[in-house]
């Protein structure tokens, strides 16, 4: 048995992303979807450019390939994340400003599946770091999600071009 379930392990992660199908048939159950506000974030999907601490001895930190994390917020109030070879899935609900390009977000919590992904990764900070998302920010086509006490920000760009007709979320 334990042989099999390290030959799924080693199946899954070289397996390419499929959200949220590919998180939810991870050994992880999904809590509940919670239906979110209108938002701008609705039906996006993003991938991590970089996240930077506001500590500066830590710096900024990016990954070396940033299609290995992605975050798809979903309009019945789920999201599915790929972090590098695992995936979590959960619920968000953002409460936007006047303008819909910024706002509080709730993320989480998140199941994510326990694969030992190759090093480096930051899955295990990512997931972590979910549960204390503030914010959000949407400028120059860019999501920013900060987190609680100033301990960073979480910056992505959109992994799918956006429909010409209207701008990108965030832009002016």
């Amino acid at each position: 048995m334990t042989a099999l379930a390290g030959l799924s392990v080693l199946i899954a992660c070289g397996q390419p992303a499929r959200e949220p199908e590919a998180a939810a048939s991870g050994p992880a159950t999904a809590p509940a979807a919670v239906k979110t506000s209108s938002s701008a974030l609705v039906g996006t999907r993003w991938q991590l450019r970089e996240i930077q601490s506001m500590d500066d001895a830590i710096g900024t930190t990016r990954p070396d390939d940033p299609s290995l994390y992605t975050i798809t917020f979903n309009d019945d109030g789920s999201l599915a994340m790929r972090l590098n070879c695992n995936r979590g899935i959960g619920p968000w609900k953002a409460t936007p400003d006047a303008t819909g390009a910024a706002g509080s977000i709730k993320i989480g919590p998140l199941a994510v599946t326990r694969a030992l992904c190759p090093p480096p990764s930051l899955d295990e900070r990512i997931a972590r770091d979910m549960d204390a998302v503030a914010g959000f920010m949407l400028r120059d086509g860019l999501l920013s999600l900060s987190l609680m006490a100033d301990a960073g920000i979480y910056l992505w760009e959109p992994i799918e071009a956006f429909d010409d007709s209207k701008p990108a979320p965030g832009s002016h």
